[in-house]
């Protein structure tokens, strides 16, 4: 059964890249738009690595950056995310802000010496470890709506469905319009009017809510490298790897409304999702050092393909003030609350490839420059399941016309002075949508800078990246101009530091 992509009102899939994903066709950007990724050196340098080598992040990015290492090397990268969100609704700001401290990369590079024999030097095996998502994020946002409620949706997604489909077995009793229906929230116009459209709603609840929302989300998006880069004279480098994706993400959120009057006090909604996942990609690439001081490097990432499995539930709660439903007695609302079941489904996402061309200048031993550019098609992302009678077309179709391909621009550089290192770096992702959703632009720009010291025996790198974006989301929708929104103002402090051995 598909389940909560058509359910769920508003229903975020919230991280510092993105908010506001009510469906499939959100939650399909939300996976296939990766931040850049790597050691506390590549962060420090804006993500540019593509034409770069002599670093675990390799193995992710371009493994023929392996071929570089001249020693076998184990690091670890520690590090802490603090996501920020700053809501605009209603004329009311509201900040939330969510702290997390994780490991977002190791690496364990293991190098052989060869004998020469046709240019071959010498080959490097990487196993690394990267974090290229991050889902923690809380978000808050409140007001006084003069326009409309939640109500007003449930009775516009009820319209046109049989009363008796909202009861429990009924083919919508597991939604947020089943448990309003089951909370007397709304009802058929029948109870008023004999003659009435039975399929039309109607509710008792008028007056203007003071609406507030909550929403925490957690998880990550990792994954796990096994790659290859071979040394061709010290002027080519060749590497291919396979990586091996795993995703959890889980979101609770928590929207209320209250009117202070009769007949309803108040209307509490609860929502919790979770999804568990897992793919597989294929990565390989080059890097030619065309003269000493200038390398090019070009790097191909098939589609990751997901298996999915999720889990939905959700609950309402409705304070009445001693309300006569019928107006004969029969039915006398106080506490009135309703839960679904626990819908389980599964189902497959291909997210889309990724094409990097890279350039880096070095000035002997003094540093160098880097710059990449990445080519995203987001509109190629897809849904499939394996289940019968199952079909994601109209999900496909709307990621189709809504998103678009894109060029990210990352560049960044390192100076050198003896042992020590001092970099920096900027990178830049356009608005994934081919137009701008709320009058919002989704782009995300991020600042970088690092140092590091550097030894025959140890390295130690630290790097702190400040990203910025704009997003917006949507409560509800209903049939008018009036639809609530939130603006959104995502800033994100990510920091890390780097232990590396060489052996």
């Amino acid at each position: 059964m598909k389940t909560w992509g058509k359910w769920l009102i508003g229903f975020t899939m919230l991280a510092p890249i993105a908010a506001g994903a009510q469906s499939f066709t959100e939650t399909a950007l939300l996976f296939s738009r990766i931040q850049p990724a790597g050691s506390a050196r590549i962060m420090g340098m804006g993500g540019a690595q593509t034409s770069l080598g002599g670093d675990y992040s390799s193995a992710l990015s371009n493994p023929a950056g392996l071929g570089m290492f001249n020693k076998s090397e184990f690091s670890i990268s520690p590090g802490f995310n603090s996501a920020t969100a700053n809501s605009t609704y209603l004329g009311n700001s509201v900040n939330d802000k969510k702290t997390n401290l994780h490991i977002p990369g190791f690496g364990l590079i293991l190098q052989t010496e060869q004998d020469g024999r046709n240019g071959f030097l010498t080959g490097t095996f990487g196993v690394t470890y990267s974090r290229v998502n991050n889902f923690n994020q809380n978000i808050s946002y409140e007001g006084l709506n003069d326009d409309t409620s939640i109500i007003d949706y449930f009775i516009d997604d009820a319209r046109g469905q049989s009363a008796n489909s909202f009861l429990v077995n009924g083919s919508n009793f597991n939604t947020p319009t089943g448990l309003a229906y089951n909370n007397y929230l709304i009802g058929e116009k029948t109870i008023i009017d004999p003659n009435n459209n039975p399929t039309d709603y109607f509710t008792d609840v008028f007056g203007k809510p003071y609406q507030s929302e909550t929403i925490k989300t957690t998880g990550a998006q990792n994954q796990w490298s096994f790659s290859y880069g071979a040394n061709f004279n010290d002027k080519f480098f060749i590497g291919a790897g396979v990586g091996f994706s795993v995703l959890r993400y889980n979101a609770q959120k928590t929207y209320s409304e209250e009117f202070g009057e009769d007949p309803l006090s108040n209307l509490v909604l609860d929502e919790d999702l979770s999804i568990r996942g897992s793919g597989i990609n294929i990565t390989g690439g080059f890097i030619y050092r065309v003269i000493e001081a200038l390398q090019v490097g070009v790097s191909y990432s098939s589609p990751t393909f997901y298996k999915f499995t999720d889990s939905y539930g959700a609950t309402m709660n409705t304070s009445w003030n001693n309300f006569d439903y019928y107006d004969d007695g029969s039915v006398i609302l106080n506490n009135e609350s309703e839960y679904t079941d626990e819908v389980i489904s599964e189902y497959d996402l291909r997210t889309p490839s990724k094409l990097n061309v890279g350039a880096s200048f070095f000035f002997q031993k003094y540093g160098f420059l880097s710059a990449d550019i990445q080519v995203v098609n987001y509109s190629g992302a897809r849904y499939s399941s394996a289940i019968s009678g199952i079909s994601y077309d109209s999900d496909n179709d709307d990621i189709k016309s809504l998103y678009q391909s894109t060029i990210n621009y990352r560049v960044g550089g390192e100076f050198r002075y003896n042992n020590y290192r001092a970099r920096a770096g900027f990178s830049y992702m356009p608005d994934p949508f081919r137009s701008e959703q709320n009058g919002v632009n989704r782009q995300i720009t991020s600042v970088s800078g690092g140092l590091g010291f550097r030894t025959k025996k140890f390295y130690l790198d630290a790097a702190v990246v400040f990203s910025q974006g704009l997003s917006s989301y949507r409560p509800y929708r209903v049939n008018s101009s009036v639809s609530p929104v939130v603006d959104l103002d995502n800033k994100t402090t990510f920091g890390m530091v780097t232990l590396g051995f060489p052996f």
